[in-house]
């Protein structure tokens, strides 16, 4: 009945509208309400089940209906005389609705037929096939399993109803029938190869997956199991046709997910963001499909057609629509697209898709349900399960989760109805008071710290709750427990402080017994408060160093002793001991965690005509290595509460002659691979650090030297005073240099000039209520885990730069603070955010104290910066973006960490990944004097390097600015700086022209990449016959294949072409006798079977 009802449907020029009699009752009830379709196919065996209607009901085989069928005519209606054209529907198929009631989504011949010849071809799809036709008929891709056979000639070889949940019994019918082309869901091709019998399939050819992400791992044990037959993976919302985009799946796919694949013909694709842009390559962003596939709308709902249905700005036709999916997703450099999710809270479960607030308001309809949400779970890798959780009605006591299930089951179909009901005494919310999904607990941990559970926010309540967890043995705290209450007492909060200590924070037994939460302890923890800077207590000459001597750091005799009793010269060698600066403390943190290696090894190579000059050259070291104290430090951290810095009054320069063979290369060469930064490491515990290596190149008559420093003691500042200090020693005039600036008074002033507190408060307040990192194509590695970065440079136009200075000075700005602004509408874009945090560099040195600028040492410092770029103007965010960098430099000693863990970001996370430097350099031209120093030296430049997978370094020459991008491989470093010049661009001519602007509606995209995204990747037209119906295609095979069969079932042939044909006219002359027309509805409850697919062509017959 199937086959032959959807066929005579379509004939007869209507639209079939699928009813699953499996379907609760009231939904098939609203189903048919909603739809008014002018008659209802079904059969004897499922007319009972009906909602009671007034609808004239056609029972196909029931003995009245079938005579008066027999008596209807056998020939084609005419679809011209019907008035039936390729615009109007062909069905209209329910899905799961946001609202809580499902929604009919109208699709157009044109669209479907487009579809199938598109498969025919890709598939090269012709007579010698069967087809399995399994997927239940009110999913979309039942219509290609129906029609597709069909209209080339094929067998369709339909399974028995719920055939397509029984792995053995797929298996039986794929090799008995000899199927050569079928369909599976992700999850179902999971079950059926885990369970496949040892059947043989030799003629399957191709199998096609859809409905839910393919994963790579699946993508392998297919290949593995069923060599030689192809995998291809679609993509497409019932909104668009069945499937839009198609990827073969080759084993030598690259990358750990399977792409979507690219635009089928006649679709578009775009990747646009929440203001409608198009996004950057390989930036994620919602799915928008154009083209000819695009259905019509939802059914008698106008308001939600005209919310996802959109004009499409992109095409010249001013009728052109685009569907907004709802679905995130990004385009990968071959044009294929990488689907990444959903932007909303509708999900696919086993291919079916399924809008939670559907499910979420039919619960909280059961008078015992005060709240309810309803999540898809996947705490066992490939379980997804649907889960409830709810909070109870005051006036009711508890209510058995059988009954909530029952509740469901009568309003819902069974894929619908959660498997797992949790109870909470509240709703976790974040900290603006909305639902935070993602605190929702796991539905099988412990009942009395599930209930009114709150994750912790914020690094140091994360910290908190995992020692709480680690002292108090539980497996989950929240914010909100009380110590006392999870079995905490006395010795176990003495046990607790001693913990927070060792990490840094600060309480006592009486905080902890006032503040009993983790949410409070956390607030109270830490603090500080302003403190006089001291000077060095430790005497020349002196034998003992006491922890009196030690102003600035608090060490134990024992400790003391510890950290000088290795020194070269012993104690008598020891000038100062410290504690590290803000960023000294993140660079000794990535050298300690480098399993090989080191991230922050500088190298800067030398050419000296002979070894003469090296050795004035290295002379000259060593005397600016005995003026400066930061030049004679070694770090130590071993044993120790926290790390120190050991200053000596004495320190020798370390330089090592190595012997390379010119044979194994170009000398340079072998020195930079023999001290790359990926597996070289300075041993930072012995002073100085830094060290020269040396060798002759024979080929070139000349002495190589590397200098190899560590950024440990010494930034970009230091190395250029470094460098005048050498030409000065060279010259012989190193006693005329100033006194040099002592490095412990930095240090001192930046752990102790302004509180803790001070900067814990402004921290707070700028990134307070960030809960999501900045993270630029999704990169988070922050580590270096031994990536190779890419660097590319440009210099911008001469006619930008003076119009960046121009702006800057009209709105009384920075032109650091437009450079900041642009930078981060390009890392608002390729981050798909609009509150915008980026580390900015800072010197450092503002502060510091005299002399700070001639002073050696790590002075920048790295914190974060944010910029609002969602609902602001061009004026107002340079404007805001000004007050907010200058403020950051009252804090520009502040240690990252605590910026960081004031956030919402919670550890490990980053809170960002890109970096902006902005450095002032001047450009003079080499004095007489300077040339006379420096001859027979040529220096070949410094090797810098960051940790961060995207770095920005814009130089500002006074009259000219050159931008240099650091990037991993995948970003593309050229790309970034292209987008970079265009948001700039932009930028001043919104300054110009338009300042009230939206700021987020600058593009940053370059031309070439826009039509790349727009006409390259789309470039799918094909002239496939538009005016054409899908039942005439069928029409055409009958006729040229009268007596082949074209339905099968799983125990032989159901029937032919002919049989097929005749049974489908005479349904839809009968169906055109009740009127059904153009763009009418008729409705189909029927199992799976023959007959079905008949009354689906006799409807489309029928027009």
């Amino acid at each position: 009945e199937m086959v032959v009802a959807l066929l005579g449907i379509l004939k007869a020029g209507g639209a079939y509208v699928p009813i699953d009699p499996d379907l609760p009752s009231a939904r098939q009830a609203y189903m048919l309400e909603d739809s008014s379709p002018q008659a209802v196919l079904t059969t004897r065996d499922l007319s009972d089940n009906l909602p009671a209607s007034d609808l004239p009901v056609l029972v196909l085989d029931g003995h009245d209906d079938r005579a008066q069928l027999a008596r209807q005519q056998s020939v084609n209606p005419d679809a011209r005389a019907l008035g039936l054209q390729p615009n109007h529907l062909a069905y209209v198929l329910y899905t799961s609705g946001s609202t809580g009631t499902p929604k009919g989504v109208m699709n157009e011949h044109l669209g479907v037929v487009n579809r199938l010849l598109w498969a025919r071809d890709a598939y090269q799809v012709n007579s010698q096939d069967r087809v399995l036709q399994k997927t239940p008929f009110g999913f979309d891709v039942s219509v290609w399993e129906f029609f597709l056979p069909l209209l080339t000639g094929a067998e369709l070889v339909m399974a028995r109803p719920g055939g397509h949940q029984d792995p053995d019994y797929l298996a039986q019918v794929m090799s008995d029938a000899g199927i050569t082309l079928l369909h599976f869901v992700p999850s179902m091709l999971d079950v059926f190869l885990e369970h496949r019998s040892t059947r043989d399939f030799p003629q399957l050819r191709r199998v096609l997956c859809s409905g839910e992400a393919l994963p790579r791992a699946l993508q392998r044990r297919f290949e593995q199991q069923l060599k030689g037959v192809e995998l291809h993976n679609l993509y497409g919302p019932t909104e668009a046709a069945i499937d839009v985009t198609a990827w073969e799946c080759r084993p030598t796919d690259p990358g750990d997910s399977v792409p979507i694949g690219r635009p089928i013909a006649n679709i578009q694709m775009h990747v646009l963001d929440a203001l409608g842009q198009l996004q950057p390559l390989g930036v994620a962003g919602e799915l928008h499909i154009g083209g000819i596939g695009v259905a019509r709308g939802y059914l008698n709902q106008p308001d939600l057609s005209a919310e996802r249905f959109i004009a499409d700005p992109f095409s010249e036709d001013r009728q052109a629509r685009l569907y907004k999916t709802g679905d995130v997703g990004r385009w990968l450099a071959n044009g294929a697209l990488e689907y990444l999710g959903r932007n909303d809270f509708q999900v696919k479960i086993r291919g079916l898709r399924i809008e939670i607030g559907e499910i979420e308001a039919a619960l909280a309809k059961h008078p015992a349900v005060h709240e309810a949400v309803v999540t898809a779970r996947e705490d066992i890798p490939g379980d997804k399960r649907l889960v409830a959780y709810y909070t109870q009605s005051a006036e009711h006591t508890a209510v058995d989760l059988e009954i909530l299930r029952s509740h469901l089951q009568q309003q819902l179909p069974e894929y619908m109805v959660p498997a797992i009901y949790v109870l909470l005494e509240a709703m976790p919310l974040t900290s603006n008071g909305k639902l935070d999904r993602k605190a929702l607990p796991a539905p099988d941990g412990d009942a009395l710290i599930s209930r009114g559970y709150e994750a912790p926010q914020g690094e140091v309540e994360t910290l908190l709750a995992s020692i709480w967890a680690d002292v108090l043995k539980v497996e989950q705290v929240g914010r909100h427990d009380h110590f006392f209450e999870l079995g905490g007492h006395s010795l176990l909060a003495v046990k607790l402080i001693e913990r927070m200590r060792q990490v840094g924070l600060s309480a006592d037994v009486h905080v902890l017994f006032g503040q009993p939460t983790v949410a409070a302890l956390a607030a109270a923890a830490g603090g500080g408060s302003e403190v006089v800077v001291p000077t060095n207590l430790i005497p020349e000459h002196c034998d003992r160093i006491t922890p009196q001597m030690l102003p600035l750091i608090n060490l134990s005799q024992a400790q003391i002793d510890h950290v000088v009793k290795d020194m070269p010269g012993g104690v008598a060698n020891v000038q100062d001991i410290y504690p590290l600066a803000p960023l000294q403390a993140g660079i000794l943190y990535h050298h300690i965690s480098a399993e090989q290696g080191d991230p922050y090894t500088l190298k800067a190579l030398f050419a000296l005509s002979d070894r003469a000059r090296l050795d004035d050259f290295s002379g000259a070291l060593q005397g600016v290595i005995n003026r400066h104290d930061i030049l004679r430090t070694a770090v130590l951290w071993e044993d120790l509460d926290e790390p120190v810095q050991v200053v000596l009054r004495q320190a020798e320069l370390h330089v090592t002659e190595l012997f390379l063979d010119s044979a194994d290369g170009p000398v340079d060469e072998q020195l930079h691979q023999r001290f790359d930064r990926r597996h070289y490491r300075l041993d930072v515990r012995t002073a100085p650090l830094m060290r020269i290596v040396f060798s002759h190149d024979p080929v070139n008559d000349r002495w190589l030297a590397m200098l190899l420093c560590h950024h440990l003691v010494s930034d970009a500042t230091s190395l250029s005073v470094i460098l005048q200090e050498i030409q000065a020693h060279l010259l012989g005039q190193g006693k005329a240099l100033g006194e040099a600036v002592p490095y412990r008074n930095y240090v001192a002033q930046a752990r102790l000039g302004v509180s803790e507190a001070q900067h814990e408060a402004f921290f707070r307040d700028m990134l307070g209520d960030i809960d999501e990192p900045t993270l630029p194509f999704g990169l988070q590695d922050v580590q270096d885990r031994g990536r190779n970065l890419e660097e590319a440079s440009v210099t911008l136009a001469a006619e930008l730069n003076l119009r960046l200075r121009a702006q800057a000075r009209q709105a009384g700005v920075s032109v650091a603070s437009l450079m900041h602004l642009a930078w981060a509408r390009v890392l608002g874009n390729v981050s798909a955010c609009e509150q915008v945090v980026f580390g900015t560099v800072l010197l450092g040195r503002m502060q510091a104290g005299d002399g700070a600028d001639r002073a050696l040492g790590m002075f920048i410092n790295t914190l974060p910066l944010r910029v609002d770029i969602g609902a602001t103007t061009v004026a107002e965010g340079l404007k805001a973006t000004h007050e907010r960098l200058t403020a950051l430099l009252g804090h520009e000693h502040a240690p990252l960490v605590l910026a960081q863990r004031c956030s919402g970001v919670a550890a490990p996370t980053p809170l960002f990944s890109a970096l902006l430097n902005y450095r002032h350099r001047v450009v003079s031209d080499v004095s007489a004097e300077a040339a006379s120093a420096w001859g027979g030296i040529e220096s070949f430049g410094t090797e810098d390097h960051t940790n961060y997978p995207l770095t920005l370094n814009v130089d500002d020459l006074g009259d000219a600015f050159t931008l240099t991008i650091q990037a991993v491989q995948q970003i593309n470093a050229q790309r970034i700086g292209e987008y970079m010049q265009v948001a700039l661009r932009n930028l001043v001519d919104a300054l110009e022209h338009t300042p009230q602007a939206a700021l987020n509606s600058l593009s940053i995209l370059p031309d070439d990449e826009r039509e790349l995204l727009l006409t390259g990747f789309n470039d799918t037209a094909h002239p496939y016959p538009r005016d054409v119906l899908i039942h005439q295609l069928i029409e055409q095979q009958a006729a040229q294949r009268p007596d082949a069969c074209a339905v099968r079932g799983d125990s032989g042939p159901l029937l032919t072409y002919a049989e097929l044909n005749q049974q489908a006219n005479q349904l839809a002359h009968r169906l055109i006798e009740l009127g059904v027309e153009p763009d009418t509805r008729v409705a189909v409850s029927l199992r799976r079977g023959a007959e079905m697919v008949v009354a689906l062509l006799g409807i489309l017959k029928a027009g």
